[in-house]
């Protein structure tokens, strides 16, 4: 596939406003030019939302369960198939309320192994007032959902601010930020935004420089300048093979915010090439004859993590191999 097609994740808990928020991206893109593609997941037998989408969009249903747990085998197919019959510019996925973020981006990330796609990040849509009334009651499976939503996101659309004073939106504004220090936060009602801002801030690939405390587009909600970049997951593709046992030491070495991996390569000491796996600091390697023609790739999770450190250090490991 000669392009690479940029791929977005739409998350956040039932009655956010995360179909509002689809519908507006859509239109925007189609707005600018391009032919968006939408994958929506329901948790019963019927997709609701997606008799909401214009129906020129070419759409990708996966019905019966969550994305991250009974049907993700399903979506790498979806998406997969979706990318190469329709040829979108670009494709959003909106997961169902009830979705672990973690897992929904290593069920989509899979995907990039052998389609041309690039997860540019996760968006997470909270709804002010029912995020307001978890944090102060602070309990329950719900609530640690949210949290889990808002700690994976690249950017947040604090959404339905007209039901929030501005007291309760700055009480709100640091609890995000003890949860997740990197992503912007924007203010929204009906998801409504800068969605050129949106689409760019949290999916920049320059480093924050380190520095002054940095400001959200709002002016409202300090970053911290880390030099870390606004990312959940980083896929590299390599144009030559490695050394099996450097890259070896070099995912012992990757830091604790990276706690999934997973790729195919070519390693230049061996006649076979591999499947990798890494979880919970453990890496694993299966011998595979692919079929077709698939590029050596990985792809990498994490909360928060410096892709661009990361990358230098890839393509280190590939220089070296180069000149031996």
């Amino acid at each position: 596939m000669n392009k690479v097609v940029p791929v977005y994740l739409l998350s956040g808990f039932l009655g956010s406003g995360k179909t509002t928020l689809l519908q507006k991206l859509v239109a925007y893109w189609q707005g600018q030019g391009l032919k968006p593609g939408v994958i929506i997941n329901e948790l019963g037998d019927v997709n609701l939302d997606g008799m909401l989408v214009d129906s020129e969009v070419p759409t990708a249903e996966l019905l019966g369960g969550c994305i991250c747990c009974t049907v993700r085998e399903d979506l790498a197919g979806e998406l997969a198939m979706l990318v190469e019959r329709d040829r979108p510019d670009v494709v959003l996925i909106e997961a169902t309320g009830a979705a672990n973020p973690i897992d929904l981006l290593d069920s989509a990330t899979e995907t990039a192994m052998y389609a041309g796609i690039d997860i540019k990040g996760l968006i997470t849509v909270a709804d002010a007032a029912h995020l307001l009334e978890m944090y102060r009651n602070r309990g329950g499976r719900t609530y640690a959902l949210m949290q889990d939503q808002i700690r994976c996101a690249s950017v947040i659309i604090l959404n339905k601010m007209d039901r929030v004073s501005e007291q309760e939106a700055e009480e709100l504004e640091r609890a995000i930020a003890e949860w997740n220090a990197y992503a912007p936060v924007i203010r929204a009602i009906r998801c409504e935004a800068d969605f050129e801002a949106l689409l760019n801030i949290g999916f920049a690939a320059e480093r924050v420089e380190n520095g002054p405390l940095k400001k959200t587009p709002g002016g409202r909600f300090d970053m911290l300048g880390s030099g870390h970049e606004h990312v959940t997951s980083y896929t590299h593709r390599f144009k030559n093979p490695v050394d099996s046992e450097r890259f070896e030491a070099l995912i012992s070495s990757l830091p604790r915010e990276i706690y999934r991996a997973k790729g195919l390569l070519t390693f230049s000491d061996t006649a076979s090439r591999f499947l990798f796996q890494y979880a919970f600091r453990e890496l694993d390697f299966i011998k595979v004859t692919p079929q077709g023609k698939l590029d050596d790739m990985a792809v990498f999770i994490g909360e928060h993590f410096s892709a661009a450190e990361l990358r230098e250090k890839l393509e280190a490991l590939e220089a070296e191999e180069a000149q031996a």
